[in-house]
């Protein structure tokens, strides 16, 4: 895998991360993924990143926006944008690529000699990250899930990676941020781009913006003031250069005080414990008690059999909830944050 731009000279440089795929209708074919740099002078690199999941939109519109809207001499420094990383994933509007089937974000750090969505991992954690000072991935809930769009953190440590992320949480000053333990991931998993960008180095922060494979006006609304903040505080985009991007006055005056929240233990998470069609009785947004009815599952097969009732293991608010219907033993349904 290689790159038609140059990440070292001044300038504006849009081309192409290069996959090979050699198939039946094209025997020396590549992928071509989407690239922009933009390098101006000294300064820190930072890494902007959407599209990880190939149905999630908020990050592809703000990045493109970003580079369309921002002219190089309000750049100091070097932004390397990646739209859409899993570009077969974006372009089959699905979350997982259709040539593999793998999810990117649970195959970090890829493998040189592996399948499409492994070799853009190991292209990533070997030549992207370790360019990277600062990385800003964008999410959003894909096809099964909707969020409140809501910047995400791994819980700060005393290091200066996290007194550095600390301070670029206070200068973004998101509507929410929400804390994860960054060694586990949500999930679970430690294979995920944050754990590699962390490893490599560089100071990270994500965010879910959105979902059911929409844009989210306010998600997109968040993602835009979150980066010209983010970037604004880094030294990279001048103050110009955030209001031609954002289009808001809120990037430079935020007048809304930042909720904390932690979303990591595992009974915040609700889960189909059987199959069937699920009718939720709370809504994004909403704050939920302990024992709190979530809705009721029933079943496909009969529909005359009384419905099985699902109740909140915790309390909180809720900042995901599922997008389909139909759900298998082990589907999310939900998702909850509590204060901290």
């Amino acid at each position: 895998m290689d790159s038609t731009v140059n990440f070292e000279v001044d300038g504006v440089h849009l081309g192409h991360l290069r996959v090979p795929h050699s198939v039946h209708r094209s025997a020396y074919g590549h992928i071509a993924i989407p690239i922009a740099v933009l390098k101006n002078g000294a300064g820190p690199t930072v890494l902007l990143t959407g599209g990880v999941h190939g149905d999630e939109y908020e990050g592809p519109v703000a990045l493109s926006n970003f580079v369309q809207k921002v002219r190089l001499d309000e750049i100091q420094g070097r932004v390397v944008v990646v739209p859409a990383l899993n570009y077969p994933a974006f372009m089959a509007a699905s979350r997982v690529s259709p040539i593999d089937g793998i999810n990117l974000n649970r195959t970090f750090p890829g493998r040189k000699d592996g399948s499409v969505t492994e070799v853009i991992a190991d292209y990533v954690t070997r030549v992207l990250l370790p360019l990277a000072d600062f990385v800003f991935d964008v999410h959003a809930g894909g096809s099964s899930l909707q969020y409140l769009p809501s910047v995400l953190s791994a819980l700060p440590d005393e290091s200066d990676a996290g007194w550095q992320t600390a301070r670029l949480i206070e200068a973004m000053a998101p509507e929410r941020i929400i804390y994860f333990d960054g060694d586990r991931a949500l999930s679970g998993e430690d294979r995920v781009i944050g754990n590699y960008a962390r490893k490599n180095g560089a100071v990270y922060l994500c965010g879910e913006f959105g979902g059911g494979s929409t844009v989210n006006p306010d998600g997109l609304r968040m993602v835009e003031h979150c980066v010209s903040r983010f970037l604004m505080h880094l030294g990279v985009l001048s103050a110009a250069g955030a209001l031609q991007y954002a289009e808001t006055s809120r990037v430079l005056d935020q007048p809304v005080r930042t909720l904390s929240y932690s979303m990591d233990e595992p009974g915040l998470f609700l889960f189909a414990q059987r199959p069937g069609f699920f009718a939720p009785s709370f809504r994004l947004g909403e704050v939920v008690r302990q024992g709190q009815l979530a809705g009721h599952i029933y079943d496909s097969t009969d529909f005359w059999k009384t419905p099985t009732a699902v109740t909140f293991e915790c309390g909180g608010l809720v900042v995901c909830q599922r997008t389909f219907a139909q759900v298998e033993v082990g589907d999310c349904l939900g998702h909850l944050a509590q204060p901290c």
